[in-house]
């Protein structure tokens, strides 16, 4: 079996060696990814300039470019063979709710299902890279349970979020949908050493909704978070409501 691991928070991250170890107990792994952290870059593209991957002395490729880049190149020019799974992190940080449209962690999986190779995406929703290095021998497990999957949908891939506990205090997996999360005062107004405004995104107070089967309500009660994502966006239950508006002509 053939797998292919990347990520965003670039080669050298901890997650992503931790991965690697893990997918090596089920089959030959190849590393691509970025050579630098690309948080948040999403499914974006590096089309304005060349890219130029490096073949690292661990046999590892690390990428001048998106995370999405590094699938691209893997399938169409760094591997030898066709992949059986792409499997992406460990992300440092959770990806959970709508974090899943800006992620580059998650873009991994599906830039792998869009050229027809089951991809998961796995986070750690901690911080402490110590606590996550603790979750090596329940990931090979978890790899080994869904790569022996007979059939995997073409047009699905999974979102994993390890909770930010020791992997022994782990209470189980849960099967989830995505919950919704929401971010106050995200925007801070800065000057330069000039005096000229800028502005910094990100940080703020984040409030999180969702049920008892929602990602982040399973991560938050110490369960792993397992949540099917369709890469069809249609509204289809909307689509007559839209046809109604006479839009079309």
């Amino acid at each position: 079996m053939n797998i292919l691991v990347s990520n965003d928070d670039g080669i050298l991250a901890p997650g992503i060696a931790l991965l690697a170890d893990a997918c090596r107990t089920v089959g030959s792994v190849t590393v691509v990814a970025p050579d630098r952290e690309q948080s948040g870059t999403s499914h974006s593209l590096t089309l304005h300039r060349p890219l130029r991957p490096t073949h690292r002395p661990d046999g590892a490729y690390q990428v001048d470019g998106t995370p999405t880049d590094c699938v691209v190149l893997a399938l169409g020019a760094l591997m030898k063979e066709r992949p059986d799974f792409v499997f992406s992190g460990v992300n440092h940080g959770p990806n959970m709710g709508e974090d899943v449209l800006y992620s580059g962690t998650v873009s991994v999986a599906m830039e792998a299902v869009t050229l027809g190779v089951p991809g998961i995406a796995i986070s750690f929703a901690g911080r402490h890279p110590e606590t996550m290095l603790t979750f090596r021998d329940l990931l090979a497990q978890l790899v080994k349970r869904i790569t022996e999957v007979a059939e995997f949908p073409k047009d699905v891939l999974l979102n994993i979020n390890l909770p930010k506990i020791p992997a022994p205090e782990v209470k189980g997996i849960r099967v989830t949908t995505l919950g919704s999360r929401f971010f106050s005062e995200s925007l801070t107004r800065m000057k330069d050493p000039w005096g000229r405004e800028v502005f910094w995104i990100g940080g703020g107070a984040v409030t999180w909704t969702g049920d008892r089967d929602s990602d982040q309500q399973a991560v938050a009660d110490g369960y792993i978070s397992i949540t099917p994502l369709h890469m069809d966006l249609t509204n289809y239950a909307f689509l007559e409501t839209v046809r109604s508006w006479s839009l079309e002509g």
